[in-house]
């Protein structure tokens, strides 16, 4: 595959207006809970859902590192985008790992010309089983798929939905359109930060499917492959943490600049000139600095296994050593950017809980991100590798697995609640 790309700086001029126009609708949009559909058109309409698609596709063939560097800079302009296109990014991800050239060729094409696809993986809590089913059609080239999935995030704004699924031989995930008859997708998510990544319910009303868009079998029996997706997924989080924390530091120095006023003491002293305020802004650009550096510490070692795997020298070794060193930088990663969120209140006082400002929603957002994984487990793994030397999900890991899976939890049906490594890592 072709591996050129164009300099950080042709990609930061390039996108430069797309990130602008983004960043100017972020507050009304959080003011009006409305759908960010103009900002992922936007995207679309750029290229950015590209990024990662190899240049003989059409699309711009950046590395890793670029491509986390730009997805920190669409995080400061508005950290629902990074999640909506987050399943997105890692289906084309999962078409660079796979051997399969005929996949490659078909999505990877659709994708370099503006189509972009959601996932409908996960169960709400509570669920014990795959809920969406397959069965056959009349038509020998078409199924039937019926079921519901819940924190279908991106699936609003896609022209194809990655759909979590099983029939009465295996799981499987099959692509659907979007707009086919008897898709339903509702804008039900409810939790209070996030609120427009659209990560709702979608349903499945007797679908019909032509059967080639069946992209993967799987057993929940079948061991995982050697990936890099746990470790990507994760990563656009942290980038996404870390565009919160530059948007904090942003607001934060907007704010100030603007104030004639500090403590309560009516036009004695500027907040810009106040040594206490010069503290406080001198930590939340740290913090900035701190995830912005570590989101690049990880993204760099993304790169090099890609690398590896394309020259066919990777080891298992090589894949543990990315995931341990993800889940490392996120323990760091979830509380520099919410003590940023918090601390950036400090530059105001009373008048930066403002409404109308929203200030807020960094916090909020962030605390969502930060809920997605579960951090508390993936630092007992970090823990249990250094003191015992326990690769992360060492019993789903097989270095030369021929499979395209793993499902993690099975349910009472034997199908997988969660899913194979097409979405491994996800969270939503």
């Amino acid at each position: 595959m072709t591996t050129s790309a164009p300099s950080d700086a042709a990609l930061y001029a390039r996108f430069a207006e797309v990130f602008k126009h983004i960043g100017e609708g972020a507050l009304a949009r959080e003011q009006n809970r409305e759908l960010a559909s103009d900002a992922v058109r936007q995207l679309k309409d750029s290229g950015f859902t590209a990024l990662r698609v190899p240049r003989e596709y059409g699309g711009s063939g950046v590395s890793l590192p670029q491509y986390f560097r730009l997805l920190t800079r669409l995080g400061e302009a508005d950290s629902n985008l990074p999640q909506i296109i987050r399943a997105h990014s890692g289906f084309i991800e999962q078409r660079l790992e796979s051997d399969d050239a005929a996949a490659r060729d078909r999505w990877l094409g659709r994708i370099a010309k503006g189509e972009t696809i959601g996932a409908a993986t996960s169960e709400r809590i509570g669920s014990t089983h795959n809920s969406v089913t397959v069965i056959s059609d009349k038509d020998p080239a078409y199924v039937l798929l019926n079921g519901e999935k819940y924190y279908s995030t991106g699936t609003l704004y896609s022209e194809w939905i990655n759909v979590a699924a099983h029939d009465t031989q295996s799981d499987l995930h099959v692509l659907v359109r979007s707009d086919a008859p008897g898709v339903a997708r509702h804008d039900d998510w409810d939790g209070f930060g996030q609120r427009l990544t659209a990560s709702g319910t979608t349903r499945f009303d007797n679908v019909r499917v032509p059967a080639d868009q069946i992209l993967s079998r799987y057993k929940a029996s079948e061991p995982r492959r050697n990936s890099l997706l746990t470790a990507f997924y994760q990563t656009v989080h942290l980038a996404t943490l870390a565009g919160i924390a530059r948007a904090v530091l942003r607001d934060g120095v907007e704010f100030v600049q603007g104030r004639t006023r500090t403590f309560g003491v009516a036009g004695q002293s500027s907040p810009r000139d106040n040594p206490l305020v010069h503290r406080v802004v001198g930590r939340l650009g740290s913090l900035a600095y701190s995830a912005e550096a570590l989101v690049e510490a990880v993204a760099a070692a993304l790169e090099r296994v890609h690398q590896a795997r394309i020259t066919d020298a990777v080891t298992t070794a090589d894949y543990v050593a990315v995931d341990i060193q993800a889940y490392q930088a996120q323990q760091i990663v979830l509380e520099q950017v919410l003590e940023a969120a918090t601390l950036l209140f400090e530059v105001g006082g009373a008048s930066a809980t403002s409404e109308a400002r929203r200030l807020d929603r960094h916090w909020r957002n962030a605390r969502v991100i930060a809920s997605h994984n579960p951090a508390i487990q993936r630092e007992a793994a970090v823990g249990n590798y250094h003191l015992n030397g326990t690769a992360p999900n060492e019993r789903f890991s097989l270095a030369h697995s021929p499979a395209d899976n793993v499902a993690k939890t099975h349910g009472s049906s034997g199908h997988a609640v969660t899913q194979n490594d097409e979405f491994a890592g996800t969270g939503r």
